[in-house]
């Protein structure tokens, strides 16, 4: 299923919520830990969306002029709006990770002072 098909399914709203900074830092105790997990997280769902993006338009690239080429265009923007109703990232990545549907671990073996 494509991320464009599950993020539609989801109940993720386009519109930001005020968030309780004590739910963030339940998870990892930290809430400076819990942004960088959600950011991390924000950041692949971003590269993600922009792969199946661009690999859905590159099927409609032509390398002449023709006039099935505004036909051609309407179905890129079409597919170009679904894209941009997508919720934020960031705001898929807070949801996922305040479901417990994030993995992360700490990295305990990192000394950084030696």
């Amino acid at each position: 299923m494509s991320l464009l098909r599950r993020q539609l399914s989801t109940s993720t709203t386009n519109n930001i919520e005020t968030r309780d900074i004590n739910g963030l830092k339940t998870k990892t105790g930290n809430v400076y830990e819990s942004i960088a997990i959600v950011a991390k997280r924000a950041n692949q769902i971003n590269i993600t969306i922009k792969e199946e993006l661009h690999s859905k338009l590159e099927e409609f690239a032509s390398h002449t002029d023709s006039l099935e080429e505004i036909h051609e265009n309407k179905e890129q923007i079409e597919i170009s709006r679904a894209y941009e109703r997508m919720p934020n990232p960031s705001l898929l990545a807070i949801s996922e990770f305040m479901e417990g549907k994030v993995y992360y671990r700490k990295n305990e073996d990192a000394d950084l002072f030696s």
